[in-house]
């Protein structure tokens, strides 16, 4: 065999792996076009055997913790510059058909970065926070 149907037979079982964990958990086919899906795989090919992959509890603990902890200091960045380039709130409400509870999204618009802020269900004449606010705060 040549080096070239090696290369070829050695993706094509990478590609097999990576299409049954997608059809199993059924991850969108556009992930793979995801900035971040590169860099995962090449990560993994450098570490080899040697590591372990990350827990469900390490994702969703720290692992999460210190993504949360960027996109905050992200965030920030962004926020320093709303008082030199101004930026626009908006909204945007919606009923649920089914539950018939109206919700109120709020974004904030700079000529940088569109961030959403806040979403707000409705209950009557009362508003109840669903989701919470990373940017206002």
């Amino acid at each position: 065999m040549t080096l070239k149907g090696m290369v070829k037979g050695t993706r094509n079982m990478l590609g097999k792996y990576v299409g049954k964990w997608f059809y199993d958990k059924g991850i969108l086919f556009d992930a793979v076009n995801s900035p971040y899906f590169p860099p995962m795989v090449n990560a993994i090919q450098r570490v080899g055997l040697r590591v372990k992959p990350p827990t469900a509890y390490e994702l969703s603990g720290p692992i999460l913790d210190e993504e949360m902890e960027e996109v905050r200091k992200w965030i920030e960045e962004y926020k320093q510059n709303w008082l030199r380039t101004g930026i626009t709130l908006m909204s945007d409400s919606w009923l649920n058909k089914v539950s018939k509870k109206e919700f109120v999204n709020f974004l904030a618009y700079s000529p940088k970065v569109q961030l959403f802020c806040l979403a707000k269900t409705y209950q009557g004449r009362r508003m109840q926070t669903s989701t919470y606010d990373y940017m206002i705060r």
